[in-house]
């Protein structure tokens, strides 16, 4: 993922400052170096991390601090808090309302993805509720009007363009038309890919603005631009008002620091992310969660809120009372199999638990997991329901496992190997015996210090300690519970 390598960076910097005995100013001074480096190797633009530094130097004033203050947690805090600040301009973009016509641009350079993105947006809303149409401005580009209607069609969103007018503003002027006049609520306008040297395009874009006066101007930058994405971002809001900027590519190596200074450049938030080529892979951008994953501290919200996603509402009760019986069957393993397989990309899933990093799952090593649980699906396929659902591992002799291994055409080997995997997680599950699962929102002190004391003996020490130790976990509990805000989960243990 992009940034992967940036937040391992920043990561390793708060271990090393957390592992000192005493933190000193030195302490700081490298800690902060340390970010320093990882933020300008990633391409973020020198003036920002110089201000980061100085922002932190003035939250965080050593000699001023108390014998009695956390000292690691306030340093968190703020690099956490600047992170943050580094991505949110603090103002909220446009937010369209259904039912009332909202005219949304897409600006952009060429190459970045927009004309998908156009449509990435679209089909989100539509997904929502709303009545989403594209109409296609750019005439610079050959193909590009073909490109969007192959996309609308797929989406079934209505779309508008011209193969023989050649003013954009025009195009522009007649789509948006039609489509108020179709009730439209959500009329998408794809322009023109531009560089800041482009004078003749800019004042092509700044003309559809006029015409169209759109709700909201979103800049779509891909995320492996590098430093040029400050002066560009710049050249652009110093044209039209750039109200949004959406992020592409985030499923590349890029460094991806340009990202953070094009958002400083335009002083507008990120609204969304793109993190692959399907229509789907488009995710809401909040800033909160992604510094915390960012940082390998997770994002329960984002976690929990899969779960509510992918697992239906009928099943959800029925599998939280498997888990707190501890009884786990081979059926349970592939049903969860599913899930996990729904859930979208393995990586990004496990970058929204507490002491995962992105960089933990390389892009190879995804796509090698989620072959491998497809395998393992098609062996338990070739199962008995007496198999699937009993506990007793010795029911699985060498006739069985040659009998699954012939009807899902794989050797015994790997048969061995998956049933060692159900064998794994059977014995960490039913060290779950006793857990209590919380329904949102629902969780009391008691039942969440009892689960905290449970789920620190399943974790691994290493992700314990990342959490911030037994305190961190209870904090942890505390936003399964309210699963919002996560600003507790960095900070690791309660305010002290």
């Amino acid at each position: 993922m992009v940034l992967a390598q940036l937040g391992g960076s920043i990561s390793r910097a708060i271990q090393q400052m957390s592992s000192a005995t005493i933190i000193d100013e030195k302490v700081l001074n490298d800690c902060l170096n340390e970010i320093n480096r990882a933020l300008l190797n990633a391409d973020v633009q020198f003036q920002l991390v110089r201000n980061m530094q100085n922002n932190i130097k003035k939250i965080v004033n050593i000699d001023d601090l108390a014998a009695g203050h956390n000292k690691r947690r306030i340093i968190q805090q703020a690099i956490f808090n600047e992170l943050c600040k580094m991505l949110d301009p603090g103002k909220p973009s446009f937010t369209p309302k259904k039912g009332k016509s909202s005219i949304i641009m897409f600006v952009g350079l060429q190459g970045s993805g927009k004309t998908t993105t156009c449509t990435k947006y679209a089909y989100y809303h539509q997904k929502k509720g709303w009545k989403p149409a594209l109409v296609c401005a750019d005439t610079f580009r050959a193909g590009a009007f073909d490109q969007l209607k192959q996309n609308a069609t797929k989406a079934k969103i209505p779309f508008y363009g011209s193969y023989t007018e050649s003013d954009p503003v025009r195009i522009a002027v007649e789509g948006v038309e039609t489509f108020k006049k179709e009730n439209c609520d959500l009329i998408i306008v794809d322009t023109s890919g531009r560089h800041k040297q482009e004078a003749s395009l800019f004042e092509e874009m700044r003309q559809v603005s006029e015409a169209t006066k759109p709700d909201l101007i979103v800049f779509v930058m891909d995320s492996s631009i590098g430093q040029a994405a400050f002066d560009q971002a710049q050249a652009f809001k110093q044209s039209v008002p750039v109200g949004a900027v959406i992020i592409t590519k985030m499923d590349g190596h890029a460094k991806g620091g340009g990202a953070l200074s094009a958002v400083a450049a335009t002083k507008s938030p990120v609204i969304f992310i793109g993190t692959g080529e399907h229509m789907d892979e488009f995710e809401v951008f909040d800033v909160k969660p992604f510094v915390s994953r960012l940082l390998g501290m997770g994002d329960w919200s984002g976690f929990m809120d899969k779960i509510h996603e992918v697992v239906p509402k009928e099943q959800q009760p029925e599998l939280l009372q498997k888990l707190s019986e501890g009884n786990f069957t081979l059926r349970i393993m592939y049903e969860q199999f599913q899930n996990i397989l729904k859930m979208g990309p393995i990586g990004q899933v496990f970058s929204m638990l507490p002491g995962f990093s992105a960089e933990l799952m390389p892009k190879g090593h995804e796509k090698e997991s989620q072959a491998k649980i497809k395998r393992y699906m098609t062996m338990m396929d070739s199962m008995t329901n007496e198999e699937l659902d009993s506990s007793n591992p010795k029911l699985m002799n060498e006739s069985r496992i040659m009998r699954i291994a012939r009807g899902s055409g794989r050797h015994v080997r790997e048969v061995m190997d998956m049933l060692e995997e159900y064998k794994r997680l059977a014995k960490i599950w039913s060290k779950m015996k006793g857990l209590k699962i919380p329904t949102k929102g629902d969780m009391n002190m008691r039942s969440r210090n009892m689960n905290a004391q449970h789920m620190s003996k399943i974790l691994p020490p290493q992700m314990l300690k990342q959490i911030g130790g037994m305190g961190g976990l209870q904090n942890l509990m505390k936003q399964m519970g309210s699963a919002k805000d996560m600003m507790g989960m960095f900070g690791g243990a309660g305010d002290s």
